[in-house]
């Protein structure tokens, strides 16, 4: 990847490039034989979907921008055009790197363990009797051939769907050659099943369809055939203002969205080069756009191996989430709730928490009303079908984001469903996304009593991604909470601004300006000699103006450390500029989406959770919210179990160097390297929660990585807080 010289170094890392770096640490995990086998299979699927969703918005807008004329300079200093030359030289390392991991790596490994992908020519007689009976029974039947001439022009090849391209003659004029085109049938599945003894053998559809073609093209001799994939420009274009019908506006562009100019070509590196050419010529594509690959067009697609291989022993070891447990003296959650909030961590704790809270509310006479948002749910819902049994004896409001990207069919969907069973539905604000992670009831409680009850989360109300997400939610009746979610509703519904929505930190209204002042004040108490410190665990850091407050409190003497899962802009450790700042990245076995910031606030700490990266769009374009952890135990809770925890990561950390390449804990800048951690040296932040959650560890084996605020206390002082705090947050 090519460097700008040190003279034009930017404050600021490039967007794209940091995001490239880390969907290459995926890709280190498919990589890292540490990892169960399957499990790296997994995540070499996962980099290929990546790398899909990057060109599908992130290259699909800078194409458009500069086929529009524009070549401004981005905020780390490259023009757009030097950007796009550093994704091209990028994407193409990346793609070679992922085959080399899939053909050097990960297909003679699983081919050990007896998993094979197969080719055609690899098949014995009982598999290849399979592959035509196959063909014949499943396959033909879907097929729709399509010869390319002046009456049948090139088909609309739809977004990332798998192909087959052919450079077909006629027997009776063999002198012309023509392009035959074939699309491999979505209801089958990519990676077809084939009868084995001792092993778990597949072949790829798209080969059973170039084997299956010559009976397709009958009375054509099939010079050549290739497998290839376009991707698309998948970004959506909606005039909102203009627009009567939201949904009707957003399922007009999903339709287009299949239709949108390709933005690269995968295909089989074999593919004779008249095919490359005219289908290159036929998408309109430069020669950079055109990734020619060394296996499985579409890695992808890999993940139905580790779906359905029922090899336990090559996978993670699985592991029961901790069920929440009422006091003895609750007769059922409200209860609990009114004595105290519960804090769950995702998916140590058990996520069945949250759907009880919904579904319980959706049978509880006492229940009066619920407002839910919803952002991306699971296809099986239980919190959808809740909402809409509920709705016929209370009254529900349902938020419902149309424009959660690639989410938008199944929301339209849901919204649909929702209204016919009378929920109120709404579709947020115009020009703004509805991100918070909001549900809330009101109850008439057996004291007489008419209280809201609340639920604050950091991920989606989504019970499958919560089996691998780490997240946080917050149940809560505390009346300053549940009336600003209450409050927050009013605006989401009706635009009805209220004048303060303390102790909630609301984005648009005041999120970036509140999070700028949090980091001022830290700067203030370094200044004068009082604690002062920042911990953030965020996916993004990108926001000019956050990270020009950041090197303000790094030059004013604040340790600042941060923890970015994903894109970082912010370029730390720089002299003079980002010293005292320190980003590590953590990429393991779940994915780390839950947001915490802390600051020390001269040693009465503030903690805030919440839905809101430190990007723009979430800073300004969205309706965000972060909320306070009033109850201390949960603080410490989070501070001395969750933060230390990643804090004191070195199997799956990764830290951001100021040239923007990112660097275990044991290799060294100048490309020398320590042995990795080993034994009880080896500290996985992700093991020993899933190990606390089971009991069998505490927080006392945590080791000591960087003091945060009441280390003063003893260890022995801290573990029993923490249990109080597991037992959710009883004084």
């Amino acid at each position: 990847m090519s460097r700008k010289p040190p003279s034009r170094r930017s404050p600021l890392l490039n967007r794209e490039a940091s995001w490239l770096k880390f969907n290459l640490r995926v890709l280190e995990e498919a990589r890292d034989e540490r990892n169960p086998l399957l499990e790296r299979v997994k995540f070499l699927a996962i980099s290929a979907s990546n790398l899909d969703e990057f060109f599908e918005v992130r290259v699909a807008g800078l194409l458009q921008q500069i086929e529009d004329g524009h070549n401004s300079i981005t905020a780390d200093g490259l023009s757009m055009v030097e950007e796009r030359e550093l994704i091209k030289e990028a994407t193409h390392d990346f793609v070679d790197d992922q085959y080399s991991c899939w053909n050097d790596g990960l297909r003679p490994a699983l081919a050990k363990q007896g998993i094979r992908v197969l080719g055609i020519d690899e098949l014995d007689g009982e598999a290849l009797s399979f592959a035509n009976a196959y063909c014949e029974r499943e396959l033909d039947p879907l097929l729709t051939p399509v010869t390319v001439d002046p009456a049948h022009p090139f088909p609309r090849v739809i977004n990332k769907a798998q192909c087959v391209a052919l450079l077909l003659r006629r027997r009776r004029r063999s002198s012309l050659t023509y392009t035959g085109v074939v699309t491999v049938p979505r209801a089958l599945p990519r990676l077809v099943r084939l009868p084995s003894h001792g092993t778990i053998d597949y072949i790829s559809l798209s080969d059973l369809v170039v084997y299956h073609a010559a009976q397709v093209y009958k009375g054509y001799d099939i010079v050549s055939s290739a497998a290839f994939r376009v991707t698309r420009n998948s970004n959506l274009y909606l005039q909102e203002e203009e627009s009567r019908n939201l949904l009707e506006s957003v399922r007009t562009e999903l339709h287009n969205r299949r239709r949108g100019d390709a933005v690269r070509m995968e295909i089989d590196f074999e593919a004779n080069p008249e095919i490359v050419e005219r289908l290159g010529t036929v998408f309109e594509l430069d020669p950079w756009q055109i990734f020619p690959v060394p296996g499985p067009v579409n890695l992808s697609r890999l993940m139905n191996i580790y779906e359905e291989a029922q090899r336990p022993e090559l996978k993670f070891r699985a592991f029961v989430p901790r069920e929440l447990r009422l006091t003895a003296k609750s007769q059922d959650l409200f209860e609990e709730l009114r004595r105290h909030d519960v804090l769950l961590h995702h998916p140590y704790d058990s996520y069945e928490a949250v759907t009880s809270f919904i579904q319980s509310a959706a049978e509880d006479d006492r229940v009066l009303s619920i407002k839910q948002t919803l952002y991306r749910t699971n296809e099986h819902s239980s919190i959808v079908p809740s909402l809409m049994a509920a709705a016929a004896h209370k009254e529900v409001t349902a938020v419902v984001e149309l424009k959660a990207r690639f989410d938008e069919a199944s929301n339209i969907r849901w919204a649909r469903d929702m209204e016919d069973a009378g929920v109120q539905v709404f579709h947020g604000l115009v020009g703004l996304k509805t991100h918070c992670k909001l549900s809330l009831l009101v109850r008439r409680d057996p004291d007489g009593v008419t209280r809201q009850y609340a639920h604050l989360g950091t991920g989606n109300y989504n019970a499958t991604t919560a089996r691998f997400y780490t997240d946080l939610s917050l149940l809560t009746c505390d009346a300053e909470i549940t009336g600003a979610v209450h409050n927050l509703f009013s605006f989401l519904t009706a635009y009805a601004e209220h004048p303060d929505y303390g102790p909630l930190i609301v984005a648009p209204l005041n999120l970036a300006e509140k999070c700028m002042t949090l980091i001022e004040r830290e700067a203030q108490h370094a200044q004068a000699g009082r604690p002062a410190r920042i911990v953030v665990k965020i996916n993004s850091l990108l926001d000019a103006g956050i990270i020009q407050s950041l090197y303000r409190a790094s030059q004013a003497g604040v340790e600042i450390d941060l923890l970015v899962r994903g894109i970082c802009s912010l370029r730390p450790g720089v002299r003079g500029l980002s010293d005292r700042i320190r980003v590590r990245s953590i990429v393991g076995r779940f994915l780390e989406h839950s947001r915490i910031f802390y600051f020390e606030n001269n040693g009465e700490p503030e903690v805030y959770l919440g839905s809101a990266d430190w990007m723009a769009r979430n800073l300004h374009e969205r309706v965000e919210v972060l909320f306070p952890l009033k109850n201390p135990l949960l603080r410490d809770r989070v501070v001395h179990e969750i933060l230390a925890a990643y804090m004191a990561d070195n199997v799956k950390s990764r830290f951001l160097q100021n040239d923007g390449r990112y660097l275990r804990s044991w290799q060294s800048p100048k490309g020398r390297s320590k042995r990795p951690p080993q034994g009880k040296a080896a500290f996985s932040a992700q093991d020993f929660l899933i190990a606390l959650a089971e009991g069998a560890a505490s927080p006392d084996n945590i080791p000591t990585a960087i003091p945060l605020y009441a280390r003063r206390q003893s260890r022995s002082a801290a573990t029993r807080n923490l249990s109080a705090a597991r037992s959710n947050g009883k004084e």
